[in-house]
């Protein structure tokens, strides 16, 4: 932990001075004085190359971050995590989502366990069942071969594998069909299983404890699907497996413990796609796929570890997030990829940067006096350049934004890659320079309409540009958000880690449950509000 508070800490002083004087700079004039900087402000790392030099900052701001990420003890915080500490403090817990990632060949010893013998094992049982799916071998209860894969999980039991698959479906089997439930509304179930046989069909039930309400839902109503159509309760250890540590409550639902795969309490629910909650996306990837996947991510993690702080991509991405949260009071984050397969990829950002860094008490429960955690958003290139991109580029709130490109597209046509790819340099510049109003009227715009064609510019980007999406390459990509996400984390003295604040909606709602479902009206004693609207709500499911 830091010797002294945030505010207190010498570099972020000299950032408050340091920021009252070149915060009006515009990017114009700095790309002026520096014509250089576009080569000198990058890094690059695990196949990633990361521009940074379209951000409002100079190599003074760059020093000064980089001496706040040391003073804030970032070395020593990734160290302690990567031994195996316990730095989630509220739980008590080891952060070891790395050690998923570890070859086996390594060792980490927590608590008096090998951690990665125990990741390997699972690993290795994993490949054994996903082989056998992939192949045939493992059939439905009526001896027909599983074609169907449903995971059915939420929040990181969910977006992970989701964003994996449409993120690697150029490598998976096609031969294979793989959807996703994850909301309790009974509409994503009923349209996940519309055109599918149960015959054909195999459950992947994700949930640690076995106990979160939205999935135990949907994996009753799933096995009661099974049972009606296959006429026997004995069908649900041919159709369902587990991904959880429960093993009772595993068995009393009737799931063979022999198809349980587990995981540990050091895997957050964020940081657990390279887990056996992977397990749909290693049966669509196969194996050696995934295994690719893993060796990106560690590639990334040796980067964060070893890498001096002013040349790691985590680090400096954490840093300027950081600049402009709490010094510009930026309140949102811009994620474009501009490959259709990463889709979804904002999303799954979305949860592991809003979950981690969305706290309001230090480690020691010492309410923060700055800014913590930016909102993050984001869609696809071109798409967003014809809905939001417009008011990224003349609204009157400024919004940093990661490019996220590649050189090759996995399905080249005629020049339409080259064609998307121009969309990134040109918006990285647009927003960055803008267009003034003599430039305006050098195009001869009538004047009346000159104000309403002006670009201020100086919007900042970050742009990274890869080769071409593959397995090993998503798992780096992760794998510096998540790292980034530990930065900024660490900067602001926060437990990255845990998430009281998503619990507390689940317990207010088991509250409630009963008195939307009890046949008479039942005693409220919720505010007036709650309970006006379980009342108007019960009036309307009646009918009366």
């Amino acid at each position: 932990m830091p010797p002294t508070a945030l505010r207190e800490r010498k570099a972020w002083q000299a950032l408050q001075r340091h920021y009252a004087e070149i915060s009006g700079r515009h990017l114009r004039d700095l790309f002026a004085e520096d014509p250089g900087r576009g080569e000198r402000l990058t890094a690059e790392a695990a196949g990633i190359y990361l521009d940074y030099s379209k951000n409002r900052v100079t190599d003074e701001t760059m020093r000064l971050l980089i001496e706040l990420a040391a003073e804030s003890g970032v070395p020593e915080r990734r160290d302690a995590m990567f031994r195996g500490e316990h730095i989630n403090v509220s739980e008590d817990r080891a952060v070891l989502h790395v050690a998923l990632r570890m070859p086996a060949t390594e060792s980490l010893i927590v608590d008096g366990q090998d951690v990665v013998k125990d990741v390997h094992e699972v690993l290795g049982r994993m490949r054994d069942f996903a082989t056998r799916v992939r192949s045939g071998e493992f059939k439905g209860y009526t001896g027909k071969p599983i074609k169907n894969v449903i995971n059915v999980g939420i929040g990181g039991s969910d977006l992970g594998p989701v964003m994996a698959y449409e993120a690697l479906k150029f490598y998976c089997t096609r031969e294979m069909t793989f959807r996703f439930v994850s909301n309790v509304d009974s509409t994503d179930f009923a349209e996940a299983v519309q055109d599918l046989s149960p015959e054909e069909t195999l459950f992947i039930i994700s949930s640690k404890t076995f106990g979160t309400l939205e999935t135990l839902a949907n994996a009753t109503t799933a096995r009661d699907w099974i049972v009606d159509a296959l006429g026997s309760r004995d069908a649900v250890a041919n159709h369902f497996v587990a991904v959880s540590t429960n093993a009772e409550r595993v068995a009393a639902f009737g799931i063979d413990t022999a198809n349980m795969f587990g995981f540990w309490d050091w895997v957050g629910g964020r940081y657990s796609m390279d887990s056996a909650i992977g397990l749909s996306t290693m049966i669509a990837l196969g194996p050696e796929g995934f295994g690719e996947m893993l060796a990106g991510f560690h590639d990334m993690d040796m980067h964060f570890r070893t890498a001096p702080l002013a040349a790691s991509l985590p680090v400096l991405m954490g840093v300027l997030a950081v600049w402009y949260r709490d010094f510009f009071g930026l309140q949102t984050v811009g994620v474009m990829p501009y490959d259709q397969y990463l889709k979804r990829f904002p999303a799954y950002l979305q949860q592991l940067t809003m979950e981690s860094n969305g706290k309001h008490v230090t480690l020691t429960g010492r309410r923060v006096d700055y800014d913590t955690g930016a909102v993050y958003w984001g869609e696809p290139g071109t798409n967003g350049q014809h809905s939001f991109y417009q008011l990224i580029h003349q609204g009157t709130t400024i919004i940093p934004v990661d490019l996220i490109g590649f050189a090759r597209g996995l399905n080249p046509i005629r020049d339409q890659h080259d064609l998307l790819s121009s969309n990134v340099f040109a918006q990285a510049a647009g927003l960055a320079f803008g267009k003034t109003e003599e430039e305006v009227r050098a195009e001869g715009t009538p004047d009346r309409v000159v104000p309403h064609r002006v670009m201020e510019g100086n919007r900042p980007t970050n742009t990274l540009l890869c080769d071409i999406l593959t397995p090993r390459l998503l798992g780096s990509l992760v794998a510096l958000y998540e790292h980034s996400v530990f930065v900024q984390g660490t900067i602001w003295e926060i437990d990255s880690f845990d998430q009281w604040g998503v619990e507390l909606g689940k317990v207010l709602a088991q509250q409630i449950i009963p008195e939307l479902e009890s046949p008479s009206e039942p005693a409220l004693s919720h505010d007036s509000s709650t309970n006006t609207l379980i009342r108007r709500y019960r009036t309307l499911k009646s009918g009366s």
